[in-house]
Formats: structure tokens, sequence, C-alpha cells
């Protein structure tokens, strides 16, 4: 008897998975059918022709077919919730934090040394820790304060034209602007912070979202400050405590490669960048880690969990919030400063919308609040595309699917785990 009835539950459980694989691979050829399996193609004399490419849609219903049906089996089969492999990596890496941390530092700081080293995988690393250190800022604002932010790329842009105004107009180096940088975005953080105090979840998500793209139209149509469309070029680049990257220099300024008393090359610039961003994240992540074990940092995560509760033990949540937009915005400003000496050129079209929802899905990809999850998030979404440069215009399409696929297995995140910021002490 019940032999049978397993029996019946799994044909029920197949057949389920069965028809819903089947739906999905009849939603995955009307999407592809239009996008992939026509091409257009000029015949001469102004006239189109059409090519039809039905097997590769078939090649993609059959695989989301598969897919489908087989996360399908996977789904109601798997022993308990949250119970798999990815879970029980989430959890050791929990366990084994600091020599994860320590090994994953050692290695950043020892790849422009190792022979498989170029400097087109010197500039990805530097590309990876730029996002990197604004998904730890922007972690501040939505995975310890719980308050979601879509104009985060705002902060971003003004730190980066802070620098290049400051450049410009007063003469200043990167060094002496990154502090301003950093200033002006926190306090711009704060004029963001007055209006949305009664706001939360999608209403909140509204304002800064409009926020940013103030900002970005302020950028493009204030032509007289900022360029307009046209940008800001001839950016400082960053010197070595007043050592220029260069190969000459002016009478009386001794350059990097002399002093050392080795060749010039122009990898000493690309070096020194990647080692500068790298600097500039751990510092974030250091001061982060620092401030969430501080009170503020606690009322953070208790603003997160509940306002109301909040309110009733006394935190005020009109400071809490100011903090954590200044905070978070602060680091954003550093990001933009570096970017800006990084590029020597600016303008809005790097600042646009497209970059917010990519620093918000590594945050929330990584872990809400997790700062291992940022470095992993980071990594996925800035080397995924570069990976998938071999498949030419189906690039986007791999990069969606994987998207698509680690938010199912992974619906918290990838480090959904982490450690408490303080522990109690046990009571005997």
């Amino acid at each position: 008897m019940a032999a049978g009835t397993t029996a019946v539950m799994e044909g029920a459980t197949v057949a389920a998975a069965a028809k819903g694989a089947g739906l999905a691979a009849f939603v995955a050829v009307l999407l592809a059918l239009p996008l992939a399996g026509l091409e257009t193609y000029d015949v001469g004399g102004g006239g189109l022709g059409i090519r039809t490419h039905f097997d590769r849609v078939a090649i993609g219903a059959v695989a989301v077919f598969a897919g489908r049906f087989l996360l399908g089996l996977w789904g109601q089969r798997r022993r308990r919730p949250g119970d798999t492999v990815l879970t029980r990596i989430a959890a050791w890496g929990g366990r084994q934090a600091m020599p994860i941390t320590l090994a994953g530092i050692g290695f950043a700081l020892a790849l422009p040394l190792l022979p498989f080293s170029s400097r087109y995988l010197i500039d990805l690393g530097t590309t990876v820790l730029i996002y990197v250190m604004l998904g730890w800022g922007l972690n501040v604002v939505v995975g310890l304060a719980g308050l979601l932010d879509l104009g985060y790329v705002a902060f971003y842009a003004i730190g980066a034209y802070t620098f290049a105004l400051l450049a410009h107009d007063f003469g200043f180096g990167f060094w002496a602007a990154l502090p301003f940088s950093g200033l002006v975005a926190a306090s711009f953080g704060v004029i963001l912070g007055f209006p949305v105090l009664r706001l939360r979840g999608d209403y909140l998500a509204i304002v800064t979202l409009g926020f940013g793209e103030i900002i970005r139209l302020v950028l493009l149509n204030w032509a007289s400050v900022t360029g307009g469309p046209n940008g800001i070029s001839d950016i400082p680049r960053p010197s070595f405590f007043g050592l220029p990257f260069a190969r000459t220099a002016p009478e009386g300024v001794t350059t990097f490669h002399q002093l050392f008393g080795i060749e010039f090359s122009p990898d000493h610039r690309v070096f020194f960048l990647y080692y500068l961003i790298l600097g500039l994240a751990l510092v974030t992540n250091l001061f982060t880690l620092r401030i969430r074990r501080l009170p503020i940092g606690r009322a953070w995560e208790a603003l997160r969990e509940d306002e109301i509760a909040c309110r009733a033990l006394g935190i005020n949540p009109t400071t809490v919030k100011l903090s954590a937009f200044a905070i978070g915005a602060m680091f954003g400003g550093l990001a933009g400063c570096f970017f800006a000496t990084r590029q020597g050129f600016i303008s809005p079209e790097s600042f646009t919308f497209i970059e917010s929802a990519t620093i918000l899905a590594i945050v929330v990809l990584g872990g809400m609040g997790s700062q291992m999850g940022v470095v992993l998030a980071a990594l996925l979404l800035v080397t995924l595309p570069e990976f998938g440069r071999a498949f030419a215009e189906f690039r986007m399409l791999v990069f969606g699917a994987a998207m698509v696929g680690i938010m199912v297995w992974r619906p918290r995140g990838l480090l959904a785990r982490r450690e408490p910021s303080l522990r109690l002490a046990a009571w005997r």
C-alpha cells in the first residue's frame, strides 16, 4: 500500500514538473521566434529579406523544457527548504570567514605579479573593485538600514564631477580632491534623506530613482559648468606621492621610474590604479565592519527589522536614516572620484540608471548585509559579461539566464547567512 502511494506521488510530481516545463517551453518559443528565429538582411535595391533560424528556437525550447523540468523535480524532492549544497557552502564560508578573507586579500595583492596576469586582467580587476566598493557603500543603505535606494549612481556621479571641477577650476590633484568628493556626496545624501524620512518601500524607491534622474539631467543640461553631453576631459591622473607616471617630466620633477631606477612602462599606472582602488575598497570594508558594531550600526539593523519598535526603544529614525544615506553616499563619492581619475574623462552617459540597477543587483544577489556576498556578486556580474563575449549577440541573453538561475536557486542571495554584529555572552 505504501509503495503504491509513493508511486502515485512520484507520478504526480513528474506530471506537474512536465506540465510546468511544457508551459515554460511554449512561452520561450513565443519570445524567441521574433527575436532569434527571424533575421532581416539587405537584398539590394532597398529591399529586405528574412532568414529563418528555427533551429535556434528549437534548441532554446528544448533547453528551457529540460531546465524547467529538472528544476521542478529538484524543488519537489529536496529534503527540506534551504538544505542545499549552496546553503551548506554558505554556512561553511561563514564559519571560515577570516581565512577566506585573508586568502582573498592575498590573492588580490599578488594578482599583478602572477604569471598569468595581463593588463586586461588588471583592468578587469580594477573594474570589479570599483563595483565592490560601490556595493559596500550601497549595502549600508539597503543591506543594513533596509532603505531601498534606486538612485545610488547619483552619488557616484557627484563624486566624479566634484573632482573634475575642482581639478579644472582650482587645480586640485586627486589626493586633495578625494576627501572633498566624499564630503560633497555625503552632503547630497543628507539632502536626499530629508524628503524621504517618512517614506518606506516602493515610495522610497521611486523618490530615490527620481533623485538619480534629476542629477543626471542636471549634469546633461548645465553645460556651462558640467560640459553637458560633451562631459569633462583632461582630468588629472593620480601620482605616487607626487611622482608622476610619465616618460618625461618638467625640469626639477622626478618621475616614478626615475626614482626607482627602472625602465618606464605604461603598465606602472595601471598597477598603481589597481592597488589604489584595492586600498580604498579595503578601507570601506573595515569602516563598515567597525561601524556595524557601534550603536549607530546596530540602530541601522534595528531600523531595517522594525521601525516602530525602534521608536518604542527611543531610537530616532531621522538620525538613523540620515546617517545611513550620508555614509553610503560618501563611499559612492569616493568611488566616483577614483572613476574620474582612472578614465580621465567623464560624461552623463557614464551614470545612467543601469548603473544603479547593477549596483543594487550586486547587493541583493550577494545577500542583504553580507560583505563577502557583495564581493562574490561583483565578481559574477562584472566578469560574466566579459566571458560571454564568445557568444556574440547572445551575450546578454546568457547573462540574464545566469541571473535568473542564481535568484531561483538562491532567492535570498549567494551568502544570505552572515554572522551577527554582536554576540551576547553565554549566561551561567
